[in-house]
Formats: structure tokens, C-alpha cells, sequence
């Protein structure tokens, strides 16, 4: 009989829960599927006596998780805790360290840290995979570097936050502002009490970073990156957005520029019939764009127990057929970063004013962007009543400088009573 496939498990929440319990519950499944028998040896977490509603008592236990990754009787590590640096990290070095294969669903640590580790499983001839760390249960990951690795890939396109995405599509759909559907989602669990890191921008960044690596052979940095929350989308953008055929999102974009790549993360209009414009609720979507194979695109739970642990396990199966593959498609030591587009992409911009309802105004703010040569493809005044009147502009194409220069002017126009908004329109 061949040998199993031997596993520590370091964090026991959600999602290690969930891969106990999925494990227990497939077990032939999985072994069927593998080639060989997986199996959990022991676990590590901060309480042994909480209640996590499966049974743990044949596996062996260890407070520190570095301890956990140095036993003998470990051939792979799965990591769940969570955490750029600290025990997480520590705890993926000393298993590589020592030859073993390890499997983590720690964006923030990969995102970070993930190049380094990869050279050292590299060195050390053993798998390091993080299917789970990206878009919960789809898997992108593998995508990217198995089955589309014959392709150049021009474009990564995703909807990486499901937080977010539910707050989005919750404020139009009950037409409420962002703080009440914000303090809704938190009631559900959807958001944290600390909702920062979703709603601003950074976990869905932290994703797009790495599938951006692995997409163009370079290290991507998230300090190289444009990255915007959805804080300040306001219900009356939503409202005007689908009024002009478009939906907002958190929307992830990396993309080539000649030899420089340009990623952003930040509030955009796409298409209301597009697949990204259709997403509701916590879905997460990539749309992948390759030169030989076309436009791919992914769809489903981006979070969650189930998703993440079904994420995990397929590694953990990969690895216990005997996959090894350099964690970003390519030997660590070829990913060579490349420089940083000076500017993104030109696109059409959605503008929104509140100016003044008089003769001639709407003439200034054209005058404004026209000497910065911008154009105006679509303009309307929304109705109102009183003094001050919304008016909304679609752009054509335009370079984000040259916009920036004219909405200044425009705010300081005697006629502007409050800051402009842009926000980029996504082609699609």
C-alpha cells in the first residue's frame, strides 16, 4: 500500500475546520482522487478546549506552530492562521526548511513574502501552493499556471472582494447609503467589526498582486499599485451609473503597457450586461485574457469555510500525486520585475458635478476640460429642484493627468458648491 500522505495543520478556524472536515468526510474520496491515502497527524491552534464541532482527538497537538511544521512525522504543512509576518511566516520557513511541501491560504503573507519562500521550496525540491489565497473556491491559481501556461497573458481582470461586492450591489438593490448596508454586512459576517482591509482595497489588492506575478513573470509589489476602497462610491453615483447603463465595482485590473505593467485596484463603471456588471452578492469573478486561448472567465465563492477549504485540499491532493511545480509557474529566480507603467491606461471617465443653475455655467465646465483637451461624449443635468444642479458627463478617452488638471479648475469655479467625482470607465 502506498504511503499516506502525512499533514499538520496550523489554525483550526473557519476554514481549518473546514479542511478537517472535508478530509474526514472524503476521506476514500480523497485518497481515490490522490493515489494514496491523506491524512491529518496533528494540529495546532491558540485554545485547545474550544468546541470547533469536529472531532480532533486522534490527531496530536502542538501550541507553537513552528514545532508543528519540525515534527517527523509531517510530510506537508497546511497553514490557516493568518498574518503577513509572525508565527505564519515563521512557521512556512521552517517547514520548507525542512523539505516539507506546504499549503497556505495567507494572501497578506504571499502577497509579501511569497517570491522568497518560493526560492526556498524551490531549493529545497518541495511544493508550495496557494490556490486558496486567491478567490476562495475558484481555481485561478492553477489556471494560470497549468492550464493556460502556454499563452502570453495580456490582461487580469477581477472582482476579488466579495465584501465589497455585496455592499455594492446591496446599495442599489435596496437603494441605501454605504454606512447602513456597510453596518448590515457586519450583522452577517460578511465584513469585519474592523472592515478596513476589505473595503479598502487591500485584500482584493494583495490577490490582484499575485495573480499579476504569476501572469506576467514579473513580481508585482503592492506599492507599485493604484489602490482605491469604495469608501467615498456614494448611493447617487450608484443611482446615475445605472442610469447611464453601467454598474460600479471594486474592480482589479493588471495589464501590460510594452515592457511595463500597470495594476490598479479601484471603484470603476462597467458594463450593466457584462459578466463583471451582472455579479451580485459575494461572488468573485477573473477574467483572464490570453493571446492564444482568448478571454477566460472564472466565476464563484470568493470566501468562506467550504470554498477555501475546497481550495486547500485540491492542493493537498496535487502535492500527494506528486505535482510539484514552481508555486508562480516559473523558477523564482526568472521573475524578474519590470518597471511600472508612468501612466494608466486612457479610458472614458464618468464626472459628476454639483454646480450652480445658471446661464453659461455648463459652458465653463466645458471650456475647462476642452482646454485640457478633453471630450464630452455624454452630458446630462439630472433634475432637481432649488439652486444647484447635479450634472453628469461621460468622457471620451482620456489620460488621468490631463482630467485631474481640468477638474481642478472646474473646483474652483465660483459655480461648483462641492468637489468633483471621477471614476474610470472599464472597457470590457
Amino acid at each position: 500500500m502506498t504511503a499516506p500522505l502525512r499533514i499538520g495543520l496550523a489554525g483550526l478556524g473557519t476554514v481549518g475546520t473546514g479542511v478537517v472536515r472535508i478530509l474526514q468526510t472524503h476521506a476514500g474520496l480523497v485518497a481515490a482522487r490522490a493515489g494514496r491515502p491523506v491524512e491529518i497527524v496533528a494540529v495546532s491552534a491558540r485554545s485547545r478546549r474550544r468546541d470547533r464541532g469536529v472531532d480532533l482527538s486522534a490527531y496530536g497537538w502542538e501550541d507553537d506552530p513552528v514545532a508543528l511544521a519540525k515534527r517527523p512525522d509531517v510530510d506537508l504543512v497546511v497553514e490557516v492562521m493568518g498574518g503577513e509576518d509572525g508565527p505564519a511566516r515563521a512557521t512556512a520557513q521552517a517547514a520548507l526548511a525542512g523539505g516539507k511541501h506546504f499549503v497556505t491560504a495567507n494572501k497578506a503573507m504571499m502577497a509579501r513574502h511569497g517570491i522568497a519562500l518560493a526560492g526556498q521550496a524551490e531549493a529545497k525540491s518541495v511544493a508550495l501552493r496557494f490556490e486558496a489565497a486567491v478567490a476562495g473556491g475558484i481555481p485561478v491559481v492553477k489556471a494560470l499556471t497549468e492550464g493556460l501556461a502556454g499563452n502570453a497573458i495580456a490582461r487580469v481582470i477581477g472582482v476579488l472582494n466579495g465584501t465589497c461586492n455585496y455592499i455594492l450591489t446591496r446599495m442599489q438593490a435596496e437603494d441605501a447609503p454605504y454606512a447602513q448596508v456597510l453596518e448590515a454586512a457586519q450583522r452577517l459576517g460578511y465584513a469585519e467589526a474592523d472592515p478596513s482591509f476589505d473595503v479598502g482595497g487591500i485584500d482584493a489588492a494583495q490577490k490582484l498582486a499575485l495573480l499579476a506575478t504569476i501572469a506576467f513573470g514579473a513580481p508585482v509589489e503592492l506599492e507599485s499599485m493604484t489602490v482605491e476602497g469604495i469608501e467615498r462610491v456614494s448611493l447617487a453615483d450608484i443611482e446615475h451609473a445605472a442610469e447611464l447603463g453601467y454598474r460600479i465595482k471594486l474592480l482589479g485590473v493588471a495589464e501590460t503597457a510594452g515592457a511595463a505593467i500597470e495594476a490598479r485596484m479601484q471603484p470603476c463603471l462597467v458594463p450593466a450586461g457584462s459578466p463583471i456588471g451582472q455579479l451580485e452578492g459575494v461572488t468573485n469573478m477573473v477574467i483572464l485574457e490570453g493571446d492564444f486561448v482568448g478571454r477566460i472567465v472564472l466565476s464563484g465563492p470568493g470566501a468562506g469555510e467550504g470554498p477555501t477549504a475546497s481550495a486547500i485540499v485540491g492542493d493537498v491532493i496535487d502535492i500527494a500525486r506528486g505535482l510539484v511545480l514552481p508555486p508562480f509557474g516559473q523558477p523564482a529566480a526568472g521573475l524578474v520585475a519590470a518597471p511600472r507603467a508612468t501612466a494608466a491606461a486612457p479610458a472614458a471617465y464618468y464626472l459628476r458635478f454639483l454646480l450652480a443653475d445658471a446661464p453659461g455655467v455648463l459652458a465653463r465646465v466645458a471650456a475647462a476640460l476642452g482646454e485640457a483637451d478633453i471630450s464630452i461624449n455624454r452630458m446630462r443635468q439630472v433634475e432637481h429642484d432649488g439652486p444647484e444642479a447635479p450634472v453628469l458627463i461621460v468622457t471620451h478617452h482620456t489620460e488621468r493627468q490631463p482630467l485631474d488638471a481640468a477638474l481642478a479648475v472646474i473646483a474652483g469655479l465660483d459655480v461648483c458648491r462641492e468637489a468633483p467625482v471621477a471614476i474610470r470607465i472599464e472597457a470590457l
